[in-house]
């Protein structure tokens, strides 16, 4: 498993982290995300694939929120 800290402007409450979570948590691969308003950040834990990082920051993004 990888962990990954990724920088995500827009999140304004906890509704916004719960909603990031379970989206990036339907992502095959990913073990865990754990979005934190308060630090405008995602922490997610996912298997080592190439493309995976690519495809959470495209997620993130398709939820309106800024990378």
């Amino acid at each position: 498993m990888v962990l990954e800290k990724i920088k995500v402007k827009g999140m304004h409450c906890k509704s916004c982290e719960i909603l990031l979570k379970e989206e990036l948590e339907e992502i095959s691969g990913v073990k865990t995300a754990t979005p934190d308003h308060e630090k405008e950040r995602v922490s997610i834990e996912f298997d080592g694939s190439n493309d995976m990082v690519d495809k959470i920051k495209k997620k993130i993004m398709a939820e309106g929120y800024k990378i």
